[in-house]
């Protein structure tokens, strides 16, 4: 009896390989309801905090424009015009005083020139900054005192050829300028006081006319400080004889 073989073609069956036994699935993550809102949520964050900067934007943009727009002192105010001419007024204390301390070895004289010259120079440069900040020029085509145009100092201007009050000719400066020893302390303690005597007119109605604090302020400084010292050139001009004949 013959036996049938397998041919090379036939290959025996094998059962499949056992898979291995899988772990307990993991449970689905659900996204957070943020970020399953992220596109809608995110735009309407985006607006509200745009909105909220140009409200921002507008309150703060209309503050600087109220800063910005603030007026300053116009041609024609008491306060552009005590600027202009106070500083001309203490420029020419400045020259008298200079000229005394060259002429003149008087140690009470000479001290009281330097306290001159340096606090006029001084009150000098804050005037000229004002002018400055204001943006107007620092002189003016228009004759000097007519910001005191309701006050006689006005009118005592007018009727010196533009002059301002107190200040001296340019006769008195080149005789100021010849002298020494004590003529110079005599003749500079004479139109010194002349000149003080004007310029606390001219403070003082700065201090009751002027809009601007920082003018009033000063002018008030001025008024205190020039009365004080025309005291002292008082006492000096009567301790060495009083005025020139």
């Amino acid at each position: 009896m013959t036996t049938s073989r397998p041919t090379s073609q036939e290959a025996p069956t094998q059962d499949a390989a056992p898979q291995e036994p899988q772990g307990p699935r993991e449970p689905e993550r659900t996204a957070a309801p943020s970020a399953r809102l992220g596109g809608p949520l995110l735009a309407a964050v985006v607006v509200l905090v745009a909105a909220v900067a140009a409200v921002v934007g507008l309150l703060v943009g209309s503050r600087l424009g109220a800063v910005d727009a603030t007026e300053h002192p116009a041609e024609g105010s008491v306060d552009v015009g005590f600027a202009r001419d106070m500083q001309d007024h203490h420029g020419q204390a400045v020259q008298m005083a200079t000229l005394v301390r060259d002429r003149t070895d008087d140690e009470a004289i000479r001290s009281i020139a330097l306290d001159i010259t340096l606090t006029q120079q001084h009150q000098a440069g804050q005037m000229f900054a004002w002018l400055e900040d204001w943006g107007l020029p620092q002189s003016s085509t228009e004759p000097p005192m007519l910001w005191m145009a309701d006050h006689a100092d006005h009118a005592d201007a007018v009727a010196q050829g533009g002059l301002m009050p107190g200040m001296a000719t340019q006769a008195e400066l080149n005789q100021l300028a010849a002298a020494s020893g004590e003529e110079a302390e005599r003749l500079f303690l004479t139109l010194m006081i002349e000149h003080h005597q004007a310029g606390v007119d001219m403070a003082e109605y700065a201090v009751d006319k002027a809009e601007e604090d920082v003018v009033t302020h000063l002018a008030a400084t001025i008024v205190q400080s020039q009365t004080a010292e025309l005291t002292v050139l008082e006492e000096l001009l009567e301790a060495r004889g009083g005025p020139l004949e």
